[in-house]
């Protein structure tokens, strides 16, 4: 507590230039013999000249001006600790903009189950495929695939999810079951097209001796959702992140091919401006899907 006090000491004096404007600022009585008394001891307690005192004016020496970027710091950092604490005595409310992707029964029962938990809060969903721009769309939090890249954002990881190549029953009895890499060759292939660079999403087949294979092009769609409609309709062969078709494979409105067998898995993750204090609202959001996106 005495650090505490002697560093918003020094900093109302680097403030202020003054000590009895310091010692105001402080509520001291007699301030500036108690202020300079106060600045003498944290001096020797550092050992170094922080200020330095003439009749007419203050200025800090180099040290000083050093220990007082440290200090401001310090200080908003234990506001920003108080605000969050006052904050999270609340009850979470107000409007939360909130970006996902498209997919089928992963992230609809959690949300669902916030609402009902927290029905102060307002939910602008905002249901998308593409790269977003978080902090200049305005966006509170989004649920994005791939390892964070921004500095500006924290992020926090809702789970794992494994690439699978999949088919209607009804196509598979049409067409056959493809077992290696090649047979795909034959059949039609679903493919999804990036949203921000218009690129098709490659397959991550795994070698099976065939070589390298590039799945013909029957149609492709910029969201997953399409995708997933046309491979339930029967129209092909589609390659989607497994948390995507989980009402699907549980209803056997598509199954999961055995072969040729694909590589690539990643994490979801839920990503938000960094800040020193975050609403009440966001909080109850993020520590609400993380325990419950991906709970079985």
């Amino acid at each position: 507590m005495e650090k505490m006090g002697g560093i918003e000491l020094f900093v109302q004096v680097a403030r202020q230039g003054s000590l009895v404007a310091a010692g105001r600022q402080l509520g001291l009585s007699a301030s500036a013999s108690a202020v300079g008394k106060g600045l003498a001891r944290l001096e020797q307690r550092l050992g170094v000249r922080l200020v330095q005192r003439s009749t007419r004016r203050l200025a800090l020496t180099a040290e000083g001006s050093q220990y007082l970027v440290r200090c401001l710091r310090i200080l908003d950092e234990a506001e920003a600790a108080e605000r969050e604490l006052q904050q999270g005595m609340a009850a979470p409310s107000g409007r939360l903009k909130v970006g996902l992707p498209h997919e089928s029964g992963l992230l609809t029962p959690p949300l669902a189950d916030f609402m009902r938990r927290y029905p102060q809060v307002a939910l602008d969903l905002d249901y998308s495929d593409r790269l977003v721009d978080v902090i200049g769309e305005g966006f509170d939090v989004v649920v994005r695939g791939g390892e964070p890249a921004d500095s500006r954002l924290a992020a926090r990881r809702l789970g794992g999810y494994r690439m699978r190549l999949l088919a209607s029953p009804g196509y598979l009895a049409e067409h056959g079951e493809p077992r290696t890499a090649r047979d795909l060759l034959r059949h039609r292939c679903l493919h999804y097209r990036l949203p921000h660079s218009g690129k098709l999403l490659p397959w991550p087949l795994l070698p099976d001796g065939d070589g390298e294979v590039s799945p013909p092009l029957s149609a492709s769609c910029n969201t997953g959702e399409a995708l997933i409609a046309l491979a339930v309709g029967g129209m092909g062969i589609a390659c989607l992140p497994d948390f995507t078709v989980r009402r699907e494979l549980a209803a056997g409105t598509l199954v999961q091919l055995a072969r040729p067998q694909v590589e690539r898995s990643g994490n979801l993750y839920l990503l938000w401006p960094a800040a020193p204090a975050m609403p009440p609202r966001l909080r109850a959001f993020i520590d609400h899907m993380s325990a419950h996106a991906f709970a079985e």
